[in-house]
């Protein structure tokens, strides 16, 4: 990185009565991490001031009139509106939703219009975000209304990469969901983001079965034999490094995963649940296939630790690092 150019990292600040501002003002307390680039956070400044504060984690806070003012070394903040915020740690409430819904739509449009380079976003209430203006299941589905591409939930960290063919849905709407199409046009997505974004040049990627035992020959279930096997098959002719379909718990028990850059589950459970097991706490959720790079740590509000100044922040910061490798690769810094 050119020590005369510093990316320009967003953060939003999601719902301000769970963890994400604590977790996100430990992070930046770093003076290590925080010199790396210019951070700006999208925030009401009275209410970051006032967490600052709460949590004393010291940070250095000041109000920009224009992202060209931002600093390295600094919280640069972007005031999203000036309303009072009644601080309800651990409560889920209209007006948390307001305000994270606030930042997300600012950071957003920041992000749209090449103000900032990447946007890291703590987590958000999806229950209380809902308005006439977010209709979305998550922070996923509104990038992908906002932004070129075919966005894709694609969670990393250092010792294992997990996507899916299905996400925020309920499990009995899953087998109609996976066709063909999709699990090619979601492969595609994962092998250009693992060239592009994580530098892999020959990614291998293993697939994890709809039934348990890949349906054991038809006796649980014939998904696995007419729509998976077919579908890895021609992917795999068209040059492609994918094998599978794998039954996911020998799969994970005998650490066959460790042999692959990526493992594509079949639905939410499947992928996250053995993800955030082995790397709780450093993963990172990355959106693959737009055109822009958003990042996120691997757990939700916390709402029942929030306040508490207990909250880790290790997630939140791997998620800043990996924007900015992710940066890194795309040739942006």
């Amino acid at each position: 990185m050119s020590k005369n150019f510093y990316p320009l990292i967003g953060f939003s600040s999601g719902d301000p009565n769970g963890i994400g501002l604590e977790v996100l003002l430990k992070s930046l307390s770093d003076s290590t991490l925080c010199n790396e680039f210019k951070p700006v956070v999208f925030v009401n400044h009275k209410l970051i001031e006032s967490q600052n504060e709460f949590f004393k984690t010291n940070c250095q806070i000041i109000q920009i009139n224009s992202i060209e003012e931002a600093s390295s070394g600094l919280v640069n903040v972007v005031s999203i509106n000036d309303k009072k915020f009644d601080q309800k740690f651990g409560e889920s409430n209209q007006l948390g939703g307001e305000f994270s819904r606030d930042s997300l739509f600012c950071a957003a449009k920041y992000l749209s219009e090449k103000k900032i380079d990447a946007l890291v976003t703590a987590p958000i209430n999806k229950n209380n975000i809902q308005s006439e203006d977010f209709n979305f299941k998550g922070h996923t589905d509104f990038l992908d209304s906002c932004f070129q591409g075919d966005s894709l939930m694609f969670m990393v960290s250092d010792d294992i990469k997990v996507a899916l063919l299905t996400e925020h849905i309920p499990i009995n709407n899953i087998v109609e969901k996976i066709t063909p199409a999709l699990i090619e046009k979601r492969t595609k997505i994962i092998e250009h983001s693992l060239k592009k974004d994580f530098n892999i040049k020959n990614p291998k990627i293993a697939v994890l079965s709809i039934n348990p035992h890949v349906g054991d020959n038809g006796v649980i279930g014939d998904e696995d034999d007419n729509i998976l096997i077919p579908s890895i098959k021609k992917i795999y002719k068209s040059g492609v490094d994918i094998e599978g379909p794998f039954a996911s718990d020998s799969f994970f028990g005998s650490d066959a995963y460790k042999k692959y850059d990526t493992i594509i589950a079949s639905y939410h459970d499947q992928g996250l649940i053995p993800f955030k097991t082995l790397t709780f706490g450093k993963g990172v959720n990355y959106t693959a296939g737009l055109n822009v790079v958003r990042t996120s740590p691997d757990h939700g509000t916390a709402y029942n630790i929030s306040g508490k100044n207990v909250a880790n922040e290790s997630s939140f910061k791997s998620a800043i690092v990996t924007a900015l490798n992710i940066l890194k690769n795309r040739g942006k810094i």
